[in-house]
């Protein structure tokens, strides 16, 4: 197979954007209450952000057709570039994935670099996974089987803060994730590292009840508004990473009722030292965002009574 190319690069070396983008408790939030059947989500968020990260790949592979529509509603976006999470039977659910399973996946993600919209593979693994004789071998296999794409790599469990890891992936070509997460005596912590010509930073939130809650929703585990001041470091590290690559990527995972938006877009207001446009709906519910943000003239002249 040959190896798919790594879009064009862009002007924008550092790339902000929140972890999908299909989330009903966005609607009257991000979005507008009651947007019109036209009404496009992801077309929407391509306005002000250069990457989304699919996160629907996670729970399962996306098709060609799905993977061509994506690119095509983004199409008015030249800039942008997706980042995609691998399907979890990979890395969640070690040893079930079948050549049906990889088959799939392929076929989602060769459409869309096909498409040049095709920036990185996340590939997530959870706290559980250790750095053992076991599991890196296992790794090793799973960064040979997706090789041809440009990788990088998240693990949570501070086993694998070693520096022989970086350098093994350093050697292979593959990225390594930067994540904020809560943190525990064996968590991964805050980091500006590089092992990759791709950089990738993750910013989970730090809702320390709900995180290893067994039972706790998705959604309250990324319950989370990160604060100016909590962002302040990471402003430095996304500066250190993207200064060691030619593609940072800044994923806000934050997602619960539209917070990973809001912090997506006071990081970027932040790296551009100045006010960026944002979706009008947000103010409402986060009246502080008018700091690093003004609401986009196309919105408030569609809805004037949250202005007025």
């Amino acid at each position: 197979m040959n190896k798919p190319a790594l879009a064009m690069q862009s002007k924008a070396k550092i790339r902000i954007g929140p972890a999908g983008w299909s989330y009903k408790d966005w609607e009257g939030v991000v979005y507008p209450q009651k947007a019109s059947a036209k009404f496009d989500p992801l077309e929407y968020l391509a306005r002000f952000f250069n990457t989304i990260e699919i996160n629907s790949s996670f729970y399962r592979p996306f098709t060609i057709s799905t993977a061509n529509s994506w690119a095509r509603r983004v199409g008015e976006a030249a800039d942008f570039l997706f980042t995609a999470k691998l399907h979890r039977v990979f890395t969640h659910e070690r040893g079930k994935a079948t050549d049906g399973d990889e088959k799939a996946v392929r076929e989602g993600l060769d459409a869309l670099a096909g498409k040049g919209k095709l920036g990185a593979l996340l590939i997530q693994f959870p706290w559980s996974f250790k750095n053992t004789d076991d599991e890196r071998l296992y790794l090793m296999k799973l960064l040979e089987r997706f090789r041809e794409y440009p990788l990088a790599l998240e693990v949570r469990h501070l086993s694998w803060n070693n520096p022989q890891i970086y350098e093994w992936l350093e050697e292979l070509g593959v990225g390594i994730c930067n994540i904020d997460q809560p943190l525990f005596k064996k968590s991964v912590k805050p980091a500006a590292l590089t092992t990759s010509q791709v950089g990738y930073v993750r910013l989970h939130g730090r809702n320390y009840q709900d995180w290893f809650r067994e039972k706790a929703p998705r959604d309250d585990r990324y319950n989370y508004l990160y604060s100016l001041d909590e962002l302040e470091p990471w402003i430095t590290r996304i500066k250190e990473i993207a200064a060691k690559t030619k593609e940072s990527y800044v994923i806000t995972n934050n997602h619960f009722r539209g917070q990973a938006v809001v912090n997506a877009l006071e990081i970027k207001s932040t790296l551009e030292e100045e006010r960026v446009v944002a979706p009008a709906p947000l103010f409402e519910k986060y009246p502080t965002l008018i700091d690093s943000a003004i609401p986009d003239p196309a919105d408030v002249e569609t809805e004037p009574t949250l202005f007025s």
